[in-house]
């Protein structure tokens, strides 16, 4: 497919095409929601037909020519705007003829003349008048002032405007066949099976530096390549030009250096956590998640180690994407999640339906708990009802965590210990049944706990004091923070609160006393204090002290 300005000059081409694949427009044939087919109306016309995949038939699509010329695909998005998902546009190297004739367009989008070549007077700006020869072809004068080939290797020239000489297969006899037409200004061989000559004519438009090119020859004065410029400001300039380039040399190798060192380790770090990987999460590619979270609009909250946001799936699969950010610790927390939370089911669990690695990105997708965190409803200070969880409730929510932490410690078949059972990482569903989140910390251990931990985790306020003594660590930590919790999830308060006075400072110390005091509803958070069960209080109290207590 080409497009014209003005029906007669063309500026943008796709390249050849064949099915629903284009060599100057690849991505199509990646893409999910387009689907793009060539169509053949002659040997000389064809042109790309794009229609809408019929998994995504609700979606609403447009095409749009802006004033620069540019094609551009759209579709309306549950948001309530349009979102670009195609478009011609590759870079000025895209643009048909964008460095006029003998014009060549490198890598950075900039053009510049092919040797032998000089910019046209008006060749200012965008460069579409192209360039001229320095000096004039030979063609058929005496030998030794014939014309000869200049060698510009990894080349893009349209094939569809070359001639094929099929009975030249070798460079010798292409050159030769080349050098018999005046009107000959280019050759070059395509190495395969069957070898190709194909030989260009008239003035070279489209040239491009592209990796995929192959070597072609451009036909020059023979004068040109035997003295390219002045050999008195070549031998003047020959020193500067040594240092320069040697200069030059080291500065990229240490930049290749870098740059290699810097891609090894990140394909070494994504292999080694797509290895550890297990096989039921589903891998996600950043665009993907960008989209299911609308650039991620709607922040549900943020935890040490990144920021947590909703988001749909196409299936329309409500979920939290977790982005891991602004930490040296953010590969470890995310392969503590991928080989924990990854690994293991469980309805007291939350569950991980997958995850991102994109360079340095690191995000995690899980199921969406409609009710938040333990914490918002335990210390929140809105006088709304809905707000305030019952009796029934939280001590379901406890019985709930409780049966989490015993599948942790006792039944999974790595057993793990969380490190930081707290409020904030118990998530409730819609039902109010609570799940063990935010696994970051976590660490397999063996059947027997042989494997202990020294360094220290957790949160302030929950840590057991073998942390803080320097102890090694066993599940019994997470017990102790449970204790912890489950005050909390009773009286409806932090344990640790610096506004209130004297013993109520750190309420455990004072609940024991009230509890071995029998005063059971003196414990209890004052807004639901009139239809607790006492047994079912006496009994989590003591439970919760027997965690904080049991050394």
């Amino acid at each position: 497919m080409m497009m014209f300005y003005n029906n007669t000059v063309p500026y943008w081409s796709s390249g050849e095409c064949s099915g629903n694949y284009c060599t100057k427009v690849p991505e199509l044939q990646a893409q999910k929601k387009i689907q793009a087919s060539c169509v053949r109306l002659s040997p000389s016309r064809i042109y790309i037909h794009f229609g809408i995949n019929p998994i995504d038939h609700t979606l609403t699509g447009r095409s749009v020519l802006d004033v620069n010329g540019e094609l551009q695909v759209y579709f309306w998005m549950d948001d309530g705007r349009w979102s670009l998902r195609w478009s011609t546009y590759r870079g000025q190297c895209s643009d048909y003829e964008i460095c006029g004739a003998y014009g060549l367009c490198n890598v950075n989008d900039v053009c510049s003349c092919v040797q032998g070549f000089t910019p046209n007077k008006d060749s200012q700006g965008w460069w579409s008048s192209g360039c001229s020869r320095r000096r004039p072809l030979q063609c058929s004068a005496t030998e030794g002032t014939n014309d000869e080939f200049f060698v510009a290797k990894n080349q893009y020239l349209s094939e569809k405007e070359a001639v094929i000489i099929n009975n030249e297969p070798t460079q010798l006899g292409c050159q030769t066949a080349c050098l018999n037409n005046c009107s000959c200004t280019a050759f070059g061989l395509a190495i395969s099976d069957q070898p190709i000559c194909r030989l260009w004519f008239g003035n070279l438009l489209g040239m491009r530096v592209s990796p995929e090119g192959q070597s072609v020859f451009i036909r020059l004065a023979a004068s040109e390549l035997r003295h390219p410029t002045s050999e008195r400001r070549n031998k003047t300039s020959g020193l500067t030009i040594l240092l320069s380039a040697t200069a030059s040399f080291f500065a990229v190798s240490a930049l290749l250096l870098t740059a290699f060192i810097l891609w090894k380790r990140r394909r070494l770090v994504k292999k080694n956590v797509e290895e550890e990987v297990p096989i039921s999460l589903k891998k996600f590619s950043y665009r993907e998640l960008r989209i299911a979270t609308q650039n991620f609009k709607h922040k549900l909250g943020r935890g040490a180690f990144g920021s947590v946001f909703k988001g749909t799936l196409p299936d329309n699969t409500i979920v939290a994407v977790k982005r891991l950010e602004g930490s040296t610790q953010v590969e470890k927390q995310f392969r503590a999640e991928i080989i924990t939370t990854g690994r293991i089911q469980h309805v007291n669990l939350v569950r991980l339906w997958g995850f991102c690695v994109e360079h340095s990105r690191r995000l995690l997708v899980y199921a969406y708990m409609p009710n938040g965190s333990l914490n918002s409803f335990l210390f929140s200070k809105s006088e709304d009802v809905e707000k305030v969880l019952d009796w029934k409730t939280r001590f379901q929510i406890a019985l709930g965590t409780a049966r989490g932490l015993v599948y942790l410690h006792e039944e999974c078949r790595d057993r793990i210990i969380h490190c930081d059972i707290k409020p904030e990482n118990v998530l409730l569903d819609g039902d109010f049944s609570p799940k063990l989140a935010d696994f970051g910390l976590a660490k397999l251990v063996g059947r027997d706990f042989s494997r202990v931990l020294t360094t220290t985790r957790g949160t302030r306020g929950y840590v057991a004091p073998e942390w803080i003594s320097g102890l090694p660590i066993t599940p019994k930590a997470d017990v102790y923070s449970f204790g912890m919790t489950l005050l909390e999830i009773i009286s409806g308060r932090r344990n640790l609160d610096l506004t209130a006075e004297g013993s109520r400072f750190y309420f455990p110390t004072w609940a024991s006393s009230q509890i071995q005091r029998g005063n059971i509803l003196g414990v209890v958070d004052a807004r639901i204090a009139s239809e607790v069960i006492i047994e079912e209080v006496r009994r989590a109290a003591v439970v919760a002290g027997l965690c904080v207590g049991r050394h």
